[in-house]
C-alpha cells in the first residue's frame, strides 16, 4: 500500500480528529460545531478561502494550485444519525440518541487530511473546492447546497465523492460506471373501510384484509412488470391499524420504500403502484389514497471519471484490490444530485467489519481509523493525477 508519506505521519492526529467528531455527532442541518471544527482546521492549514453557512451548515474551502488548470470538487458529508450508540468505545457518542453510524466522521477527517497536505504542498494546478456537506441522511443537503449556488459560486468542472464500505476488506476499493446507488422514493397508503365487531365482519369492510392483499399485489409489480435484467425494490415497511382485539378498524395505513435505477422504471412503478392500490382497494370495497414522495435520484457515475478513480486507487493498493465493476447497491445517496449536474465518480473504500455485523446504520458501527490515511491519500493522488502541477520550466 503506497500511502502518501506525509499523510502517513498524520495518522495519529487524524484519528484524534475523527474520534472527536464521533463523540460529538450532529444531525441534519444541526452540524454547527462540526462545521466550526472543519472551518477552523481549514483556516489553520492555510486554505485560501473558507466559506461557511452554505445550506445552513455547509462549508466550502477553496485551494489554489501552482498555476492555471482544471477546477475540481471533492465532497465529504458531515451529519450523523438518530441512533443510540452501542459500541462502548471510549470515543462513543456523548449525545443521547445520536451517533455517527455511517462513517461521515471518517469522511470529513479524510478530506481534512488531504486538505492539509495539499495546502502545504500545492502539488497541483488549477483550483480545488473542498465541499463539506450537511444533511446527507435523508434531508438532501447536496440539493440544498446546489440550490444556494454551489456550482455557480464554485465553478468546478468535475466532482468526486467517497464512502466507506464495510463489506469490502480494508485496503480495497469498489466503483462502477453508470448507476451505483438507487433512487429512493417513499409512499404512504391510507385504506378506508367500515369498522365493525370482530365477531361480525360481514357488517363491515375490512381494511386489514385489503392491506394484506395489497402487500402481495405490490410485490407483483417488480416480479412481473420490471425487466428481470433491470433492478427495483418495493418494500412495505409499516402497517398500522386497529386498537382492540375484537374490533375491525375503519382504516389501515401502509408505509414503504421504492428503489430503482432507471428513470423510466421509477415512473412506471409509481404509476402502477397507484393503479394496483386503487384496484385492490376497490376489490375489497375500501377506498385508497396514495401519497408518493420522490427522494434522491440514482447515483450515476460517468465513465471517464470512474476510469480515473480506478487508476488512482490502483496506484495506492494495486490493481487486484480495485473492483471497477463492483455490484451496485439499492441504498441511496444524495451525492446523486451533484452527479446530475457535473461529471464525476462516487467510489466505495473498504474498511472491513461487514461480516461481523458492523455495517452502516447499525448501533454497533464504528469507522475503521486504520483506513484514514488511505482515504486521504486517495484524495491527494486523485487531485495530482487530474491536475498535475506545471513543470519547472512552465512556472
Amino acid at each position: 500500500m503506497r500511502i502518501v508519506e506525509e499523510i502517513g505521519r498524520m495518522q495519529e492526529e487524524m484519528t484524534a480528529w475523527r474520534r472527536h467528531l464521533h463523540a460529538h455527532p450532529e444531525l441534519a442541518y444541526e452540524e454547527v460545531e462540526t462545521a466550526r471544527f472543519v472551518a477552523e482546521k481549514l483556516r489553520s492549514f492555510g486554505v485560501d478561502e473558507v466559506h461557511e453557512g452554505i445550506a445552513k451548515t455547509g462549508v466550502v474551502g477553496v485551494l489554489r494550485g501552482r498555476g492555471p488548470g482544471p477546477s475540481i470538487g471533492l465532497r465529504a458529508d458531515m451529519d450523523a444519525l438518530p441512533i443510540e450508540e452501542r459500541t462502548n468505545k471510549p470515543w462513543s457518542s456523548k449525545v443521547p440518541g445520536k451517533m455517527h453510524a455511517c462513517g461521515h466522521d471518517g469522511h470529513t477527517t479524510m478530506l481534512l487530511g488531504a486538505a492539509r497536505h495539499l495546502a502545504r504542498s500545492r502539488s497541483f494546478s488549477g483550483t480545488l473546492y473542498l465541499i463539506f456537506q450537511p444533511a446527507e441522511e435523508g434531508f438532501a443537503g447536496a440539493r440544498a447546497m446546489i440550490e444556494e449556488g454551489l456550482f455557480e459560486r464554485f465553478p468546478m468542472e468535475r466532482v468526486f465523492g467517497l464512502h466507506n464500505w464495510p463489506d469490502l476488506p480494508a485496503g480495497e476499493f469498489g466503483m462502477r460506471v453508470g448507476p451505483a446507488m438507487a433512487a429512493a422514493d417513499r409512499f404512504t397508503i391510507l385504506l378506508e373501510g367500515l369498522g365493525c365487531h370482530g365477531a361480525m365482519p360481514h357488517q363491515g369492510r375490512d381494511p386489514i384484509v385489503a392491506a394484506a392483499a395489497l402487500v402481495q399485489g405490490l410485490q407483483s409489480i417488480v416480479s412481473r412488470e420490471v425487466d428481470p435484467i433491470d433492478n427495483a425494490v418495493i418494500s412495505v415497511t409499516r402497517i398500522a391499524a386497529g386498537d382492540a382485539y375484537n374490533v375491525v378498524p375503519d382504516r389501515a395505513e401502509l408505509w414503504g420504500t421504492v428503489r430503482t435505477y432507471k428513470p423510466e422504471t421509477r415512473d412506471a412503478i409509481e404509476r402502477r403502484l397507484r393503479e394496483v392500490t386503487d384496484g385492490i382497494a376497490a376489490a375489497y370495497r375500501t377506498t385508497a389514497s396514495v401519497r408518493y414522495e420522490r427522494g434522491y435520484p440514482a447515483t450515476v457515475n460517468s465513465a471517464e471519471e470512474v476510469s480515473l478513480s480506478a487508476a488512482v486507487a490502483a496506484e495506492l493498493v494495486g490493481p487486484s484490490k480495485v473492483h471497477s465493476d463492483h455490484p451496485p447497491c439499492m441504498g441511496a445517496e444524495d451525492f446523486a444530485f451533484m452527479l446530475e449536474r457535473k461529471p464525476g465518480s462516487y467510489v466505495w473504500m473498504g474498511q472491513g467489519g461487514g461480516a461481523e455485523g458492523r455495517v452502516c446504520h447499525s448501533p454497533f458501527y464504528d469507522f475503521n481509523d486504520e483506513v484514514l490515511a488511505l482515504g486521504a491519500s486517495y484524495w491527494v493522488r486523485l487531485v495530482e493525477h487530474l491536475a498535475p502541477p506545471p513543470s519547472a520550466g512552465q512556472r
